[in-house]
């Protein structure tokens, strides 16, 4: 059990007026006991409370270390699962839950009591896992080096007449030579048009000379996740798609130069948005300026005009505008910052020039 990040889910329950909150989403559970377990249909929670007496609810298919610094309470798949759970609930005050618990789990809970009331609670743990400690960024600094690397030979993938399907297939192997673990997320590869839509999935689409090349990757490495997207040209580049790269571009690095400690994230979107709007392209910015990532490539909190946050120290969030032309081409430069006491590290080092790829190719 990690003891410190369990006092700071501690802290921020009590100032929501809660001293107990029941925990089922399996990755903020690895986030507190270093243990992965899916459990699919079956029920799989930790309860944290403020005297420090917290229960590990476990089906006996489950494996876990012995030693994990914390109670117990085994189930088997006769048993009344939900009347073992409530019968360890303060009654007597309110629960907090996170979005997580399901209604078949809740709704038992409810019915037999549990809690004086429940509330969602899923702020105190996402909060908390969105400042990452010394342990956690360092292990993000070594998923995107292994992303950084990786980049250099994922375009290298790119000759005439291959697939976006062809080069994402190569994609796994190239990450696990590097180190990684396995994918954050599938590869998103797009050639000319298809980069217009900045979720396109890789299909049997060929690279053109003249298309864009559109990278959006990530891997997992001791279970954190890097994220990167660099746009390449294929052979030449025209006057407009370079125009719109150095706009892009320039709009990355403006807002990840105003990153730092109490800058509110909705004024960097506001900044890069900024920087696309003078060049005309804004009404092709169509997504918000980032997300926050860490064990999960999407965790909870957003770089975006709705924004509410400040930067804190500890926070990792991607910095990712794009211009998006449909029937034409779409841009994206992506990179991982994370804020420090006086600023921002980039976790990405891969080169942001514009780079001509493919036969006859040059910088």
């Amino acid at each position: 059990m990690k003891q410190n990040r369990a006092e700071r889910i501690l802290a921020k329950l009590k100032q929501m007026g809660l001293s107990q909150m029941l925990i089922v989403d399996p990755m903020s559970i690895y986030y507190l006991t270093g243990v992965q377990i899916m459990p699919f249909e079956r029920f799989y929670g930790l309860y944290l409370r403020e005297d420090g007496h917290h229960v590990y609810f476990l089906n006996r298919l489950f494996h876990v270390p012995e030693e994990l610094g914390i109670e117990k309470a085994w189930y088997s798949d006769t048993d009344p699962v939900m009347e073992i759970v409530a019968s360890r609930m303060d009654r007597e005050r309110p629960l907090g839950v996170d979005t997580e618990l399901k209604a078949g789990f809740l709704l038992p809970l409810m019915e037999l009591g549990a809690a004086e009331r429940f509330v969602l609670a899923s702020s105190a743990v996402d909060d908390t896992r969105g400042i990452k400690d010394a342990e956690e960024q360092e292990k993000m600094r070594a998923s995107s080096r292994i992303n950084d690397l990786a980049m250099a030979e994922f375009q290298k993938l790119i000759r005439e007449g291959v697939t976006e399907r062809e080069a994402a297939s190569k994609m796994l192997d190239i990450y696990q030579s590097l180190g990684a673990d396995g994918f954050s997320f599938e590869p998103l590869v797009a050639f000319g048009a298809n980069a217009a839509d900045p979720h396109h999935m890789p299909d049997d689409t060929e690279v053109r000379p003249g298309d864009c090349v559109l990278f959006d990757v990530g891997c997992i490495k001791d279970g954190y996740c890097s994220d990167m997207t660099r746009t390449f040209y294929f052979q030449q580049v025209s006057v407009e798609h370079r125009r719109i790269y150095d706009t892009v571009r320039r709009a990355n690095e403006t807002a990840i130069g105003r990153v730092r400690p109490g800058v509110p994230l909705c004024e960097l979107d506001r900044a890069a948005r900024g920087v696309i709007e003078a060049e005309g392209y804004g009404p092709y910015f169509t997504h918000r300026l980032g997300h926050f990532i860490g064990l999960g490539e999407h965790e909870h909190g957003d770089v975006s005009s709705a924004s509410t946050k400040r930067a804190e120290a500890g926070m990792v969030f991607s910095i990712e505008p794009g211009v998006y032309l449909p029937g034409d081409t779409g841009v994206r430069v992506e990179d991982l910052v994370l804020v420090t006491e006086d600023g921002c590290e980039v976790l990405n080092h891969y080169s942001k020039e514009l780079e001509i790829i493919g036969k006859g190719g040059e910088r």
